[in-house]
């Protein structure tokens, strides 16, 4: 799995290399991607390589948004394939983080 931080002025971008987000990779994900967003104001993760997610990679997801918000900070996602988005809005993600279509889409709300 390859993460991918850059930086576009005050946000942390963290694009997810990897087609699928599940139980073998989730402690590579989470202790390169945790360390990464610890104590940031504005992180976005664009998961546009990402095609699926199993259970335990939305926990994943959702223990990087808690460690934000409990930083303080603001966290969005954006470029989600259409079945993850599908599963992110069935078991309700988009009630507790911001979900856009494109990068640029996403930074114009932060």
């Amino acid at each position: 799995m390859k993460i991918e931080k850059s930086n576009d002025n005050d946000v942390v971008i963290i694009r997810i290399e990897s087609k699928m987000l599940d139980v073998p990779k989730i402690s590579e994900f989470k202790d390169s991607v945790l360390p990464l967003i610890k104590k940031q104001k504005k992180v976005l993760f664009d998961l546009e390589g990402l095609f699926f997610v199993d259970s335990s990679g939305c926990g994943a997801i959702l223990s990087c948004i808690r460690q934000v918000n409990a930083d303080d900070g603001e966290i969005k996602i954006c470029n989600i394939n259409k079945r993850v988005r599908t599963l992110f809005e069935l078991i309700r993600m988009h009630k507790i983080v911001e979900m856009y279509n494109t990068r640029q889409e996403a930074m114009e709300n932060f």
